[in-house]
């Protein structure tokens, strides 16, 4: 079997495979994940929007996709890319392919080709635009198509809920969820919000208010929340000036959660400052280290971007948490505005449970019955 499609990366380099899912040509910012299980929830994750996914495993697609895994009603990733794609999945919760799915959301694939080049290609010399695009496309073509296209900066925008919308949890008599007798009630600032992160702050007997990205301040107000949330989201923090403008005017106001994307919209309004890492953290297995607990835990993280802790020093936010590997700050908190952010994702289970500890943190900084340094 010839190959029928092809990667062009910006700085000249061509990788030959074949092509699954939709028939497209893309421009996206390459990227990885070392996940060795989760390509559907990774698929469906908003964050992913605008970028194409490299999986470091090699076997894609062997167990299909079940209908109640999407982390997202719409998947929005740029594209995927694998060593071998499985199109007879075997697994009994399976309901269609990945290949059908991506068709359908036009997402297109490539596979066949060496993924342990391309991803110490990327951790070499960084993220770039990549071009996925048919064989018969020429390089200099593909170079001139990459160099005239720019990754859009509306990703946040492009996945946030258009309308509020409300998650409610119906509790039974004894029900365990409910720990502090009346429900509480927290608004989420949907920036490309997991379907998990709102099922987990259910779980919790949470009632919660999705709003979209740029909702002001004085909407929130009037909705009456016990908390906010600032969810995980796709691109550039910088990019999403409304949301920081509104989580500055919030502050003080109300107990603050954040994470991934959050976690930096929080860390701007306080003033601090974010930058792009080299080739991001795109994984299930990345160690974390809780400064006030001295505990390691192990995380999923999603992300392209950081917190400068350098630029923390004026303000009155503190670091909680550092990854290990490369010493980039991973939590803030404040606690005399009962604010805490954290950059990985608790809600996808890695550990499997290390860091559940941190929803029922911001449950209890809502219900004001411990101190907020508790873990």
């Amino acid at each position: 079997m010839e190959f029928n499609r092809k990667l062009i990366l910006e700085d000249g380099q061509e990788y030959y495979g074949y092509g699954f899912g939709a028939d497209e040509e893309k421009v996206c910012e390459l990227v990885f994940n070392t996940s060795m299980v989760g390509y559907q929830e990774i698929l469906s994750d908003p964050s992913y929007t605008y970028q194409a996914i490299v999986m470091s495993y090699p076997l894609i697609g062997n167990y299909g996709m079940a209908d109640d895994d999407y982390e997202s009603e719409t998947p929005t990733a740029g594209a995927l890319i694998t060593h071998e794609y499985n199109d007879l999945p075997s697994n009994f919760r399976s309901t269609e392919t990945l290949s059908e799915v991506m068709k359908r959301y036009s997402i297109p694939g490539v596979c066949g080709i060496d993924t342990r080049k391309l991803v110490r290609s990327i951790r070499d010399f960084g993220s770039r635009k990549v071009l996925i695009t048919g064989v018969s496309t020429d390089k200099e073509k593909g170079l001139e198509i990459l160099k005239n296209t720019s990754i859009p900066t509306d990703a946040v925008e492009k996945v946030s809920c258009r309308n509020i919308w409300r998650s409610k949890v119906m509790l039974n008599p004894g029900d365990g969820r409910l720990h502090y007798g009346k429900k509480k009630h927290v608004v989420a600032i949907d920036c490309g919000m997991k379907k998990n992160i709102v099922l987990s702050l259910n779980n919790l007997g949470i009632d919660v208010t999705i709003v979209p990205w740029n909702t002001s301040a004085e909407e929130i107000r009037n909705l009456r929340p016990d908390g906010i949330f600032i969810s995980n989201g796709p691109g550039d923090p910088t990019d999403v000036v409304p949301t920081i403008e509104t989580v500055r005017k919030l502050i003080g106001s109300y107990p603050i959660f954040g994470i991934c994307l959050g976690h930096q919209i929080i860390s701007l309004a306080y003033g601090a400052k974010t930058y792009k890492l080299k080739f991001g953290h795109r994984g299930g297995n990345h160690p974390v280290k809780n400064l006030e607990t001295g505990r390691i835990e192990i995380t999923s993280q999603n992300h392209s971007y950081a917190v400068d802790e350098e630029s923390m020093k004026n303000t009155p936010l503190k670091v909680t948490h550092m990854n290990i590997l490369d010493n980039t700050v991973e939590g803030v908190s404040c606690e005399r505005d009962k604010v805490f952010s954290v950059q990985y994702h608790p809600e996808s289970a890695p550990g499997p449970q290390d860091s559940r500890y941190l929803f029922d943190k911001f449950l209890k900084s809502i219900t004001g019955t411990v101190p907020m340094s508790l873990n």
